[in-house]
């Protein structure tokens, strides 16, 4: 990659974190959607996205906590399993064809969800804890194999439990194969500063609307760039 490349991805990685952590995600998906867009390698892409997803996920986790918008009681039933879960699907290496198109359809499923909510309800009642693990451990599991966290499935949730999710995830990639790709150190600067900013104002400030949109627009293309071009 040459450094105008370079340039932009390290803006556009701002930009995406500076809009999911406006709106309560650390932006797993929206990063993934970017480097897909600059022809990155999924293999790539995944430990990248968990890197910058847990750097963000730290900072939106603490502001929305200060902010009012946690509950430990609705978190804890599904991070129980979720954990484990994730560093599973972390530790697991598909082949990079099956990679490409786990990490495309679940891009098209976040843009489909970003679309469709409206907003989170005024009241959230928890399900059933059988439940709560259960669909904590399948989406721990996701979360690990494709690098997105998971919080986009589990708004309004979102901050510690892709927080928890990318590190065991991170884990399990790192047990595996020993290494971790240095885009997401280099990119680091770039997703904190635009976490720091969006979900300061995000968990006070902004409607979500139009933001969902625009990042679900991004998310479509990259996922059918992945389903459909080689």
């Amino acid at each position: 990659m040459d450094t105008t490349h370079f340039v932009l991805l390290f803006l556009a990685i701002g930009l995406i974190a500076f809009l999911y952590s406006s709106v309560g995600h650390a932006g797993a998906s929206g990063y993934i959607a970017t480097m897909t867009l600059f022809g990155l390698a999924p293999t790539v892409i995944r430990p990248t996205a968990l890197v910058l997803n847990i750097l963000v996920a730290s900072i939106g986790a603490f502001q929305f906590w200060r902010a009012g918008h946690f509950s430990w009681k609705l978190f804890w039933p599904f991070a129980l399993l979720s954990i484990p879960a994730a560093y599973v699907g972390g530790y697991l290496q598909p082949s990079a064809s099956i990679l490409r198109i786990l990490i495309g359809i679940v891009l098209l499923f976040s843009a489909a969800r970003l679309v469709f909510r409206r907003s989170d309800p005024p009241q959230t009642f928890p399900p059933s804890r059988p439940i709560a693990v259960s669909v904590g451990a399948g989406l721990g599991f996701l979360a690990g194999l494709t690098g997105t966290g998971g919080g986009i499935f589990l708004t309004p949730l979102s901050a510690l439990f892709i927080w928890v999710n990318s590190i065991a995830g991170l884990i399990g990639y790192f047990t595996k194969v020993r290494s971790i790709p240095s885009l997401g150190l280099v990119l680091a600067a770039a997703a904190i500063i635009g976490g720091i900013i969006g979900s300061h104002l995000g968990s006070r400030r902004f409607a979500v609307r139009v933001i969902s949109l625009c990042l679900a627009t991004v998310l479509l293309i990259a996922g059918i760039k992945l389903l459909f071009t080689r």
